[in-house]
């Protein structure tokens, strides 16, 4: 039965968190919190940290930055309660489809949980197949590694080649590179992703044919990009091995299309199934994850899903109050909707983290960045997703710090750290840290125009916010923990703004577009009159 257009436009309406009691009483209290400065906040407080801090399993959140007051969090938390997080979090955790534009279930989740706990999704125990893909991804990496499974000519597969793009490469690569410190010993991993030809070339130039493994990760085994990179390898294969059989032992595929995959050559074998409740940036628990197992060993790589559990296990059963993934979502919503601020930095304070940044870019903005809301409404009284950037410390203090110290817009910033190094050199580690907390502490406090003897040039306005994620050590537990934090902390804001995040139409007009471009059917494109400067000169 259709729903009649009054009866839509009510259950609209109520699903918009602007339109909310309790949102207007965020406007009225934020509209006192900018009448107080943090660093005053402080001052009247000397056990703030104390207030504004939590833990779970090795993890430390420190919020004591934020500007908020202790009437702040209540009311963020009955927004949370007002647009049923609890509720929606139930749903994703149990299968139901909220995907909602999609009509899919959101399951990643499901990849870290404990083989033995079924859960059953239409009638059927999902737990059953993943139990099967992570076998046979064992069973590979273990041929790998134990050189039972070798190259064409006989040679143990000492490098691994991951081709894919979006989250295809991402998460792998930024999990790799996190974990480099536990790579095995004698396998090198690369990743391959933009369709401009100098990657591929420039990769191939370091890897021997006889010892290299490619991985082609796309679900429908038609992803533009990847299949052209996929292309270029698997000629280059053929070209120095002198056979097409090679391509059965080189290859191996992380996709649903078997007659594509073999027709490649890949042997059907070695494709790695993942199910479309997978999402492309919720992915590197699947089979996606395979290069991250070869390149660090399968039981590290369980090792990293059992810590993204424990954050999953936290983020279901913590009380809103204390659960880290809300709390740090409420505050972005807090610094995005009511104090103004339309972006932010997230600031790893260690050099293996330096992909985190631009992995948090897809998650974030390819989940949140949309004007429209789940019930097709175009979103016209607020504000969703912002935009996220962001680089290692020390490296970014001398490039865009300038800018969040005494730029005219105010971002806030995630600050990430071990608090143990895996490589302890000197005072590196010490220097490290007292860096990242000096630069916390400079953008709350600021500099006032007596402290800067009277020069302008030198005042620091400060008040500006930020968090710390402190954790033991950059381990595979930890990597999971920090990652699956972000994971929830995206979905709890989607959420609140009334958006499905978990799917990206907005990637798929240029896409159309570069194809029709190619096809020639372009009649129609503002751009036509710049092609033939495109093309090469004679």
């Amino acid at each position: 039965m259709t729903a009649s257009p009054n009866l839509q436009t009510s259950q609209m309406s109520t699903n918009n968190p602007s339109k909310t009691a309790i949102w207007n009483h965020l406007k009225s209290h934020a509209a006192d919190v900018k009448t107080h400065n943090i660093r005053d906040l402080f001052a009247a407080d000397s056990a703030r940290f104390d207030h504004f801090h939590t833990r779970h399993d090795g993890l430390l959140f420190d919020y004591s930055r934020q500007h908020i007051t202790a009437d702040t969090l209540p009311l963020l938390i009955d927004l949370a309660k007002e647009m049923d997080v609890e509720g929606w979090r139930e749903k994703m955790f149990n299968g139901d489809a909220i995907n909602t534009t999609e009509n899919r279930a959101v399951l990643h989740t499901a990849l870290r949980r404990p083989l033995d706990q079924a859960l059953n999704v239409n009638g059927e125990n999902i737990m059953s197949d993943i139990q099967t893909v992570r076998a046979n991804m064992r069973a590979f990496c273990d041929g790998v590694h134990d050189g039972s499974w070798t190259g064409f000519t006989g040679k143990r597969l000492t490098s691994i080649v991951n081709i894919g793009i979006g989250g295809s490469d991402l998460g792998p690569y930024m999990v790799c590179e996190a974990l480099k410190s536990w790579q095995i010993e004698g396998i090198k991993t690369y990743f391959v992703s933009n369709v401009d030809g100098s990657h591929i070339a420039e990769t191939l130039k370091q890897i021997d044919p006889e010892t290299t493994l490619f991985l082609v990760a796309s679900k429908t085994f038609t992803t533009q990009e990847t299949m052209a990179n996929a292309d270029t390898a698997k000629n280059w294969l053929i070209e120095h091995l002198g056979d097409n059989a090679a391509v059965a032992k080189h290859f191996a595929a992380m996709s649903t299309n078997e007659p594509a995959v073999s027709a490649f050559g890949i042997n059907p074998d070695l494709m790695f199934p993942f199910e479309n409740w997978v999402g492309g940036r919720f992915s590197l628990w699947s089979s996606i994850g395979l290069s991250i197992a070869l390149s660090i060993g399968f039981d590290q790589f369980e090792t990293l899903l059992d810590g993204a559990y424990s954050m999953d296990q936290h983020f279901q059963t913590a009380p809103l109050e204390e659960n880290i993934p809300v709390l740090m979502a409420l505050l972005g919503v807090w610094n995005r909707n009511f104090l103004g601020y339309d972006a932010q930095s997230i600031l790893p304070y260690d050099q293996y983290l330096h992909r985190f940044p631009a992995f948090l870019q897809q998650l974030d903005m390819e989940s949140n960045g949309k004007h429209v809301s789940r019930d097709g409404e175009e979103i016209k009284d607020y504000e969703t997703g912002p935009i996220i950037f962001g680089e290692p410390g020390t490296n970014g203090q001398h490039a865009f710090f300038q800018l969040l110290h005494q730029g005219t817009s105010i971002i806030p910033c995630d600050f990430i750290a071990p608090i143990t190094s895996q490589n302890p050199l000197g005072d590196h580690h010490k220097l490290l840290l007292t860096n990242m907390l000096a630069q916390a502490e400079a953008m709350m406090r600021g500099r006032t125009l007596s402290e800067a003897n009277g020069n302008p040039q030198k005042v620091f306005e400060g008040n500006r916010p930020s968090n710390i994620l402190l954790f033991d050590g950059i381990t595979p537990y930890h990597l999971g923990q920090l990652v699956a934090l972000y994971e929830h902390k995206t979905f709890v804001q989607g959420i609140i703004w009334n958006i499905n995040s978990f799917d990206q139409f907005g990637v798929e007009l240029g896409k159309e577009m570069a194809n029709a471009i190619l096809s020639g059917d372009n009649k129609d494109m503002s751009n036509i009159g710049i092609l033939p400067f495109l093309q090469k000169p004679s």
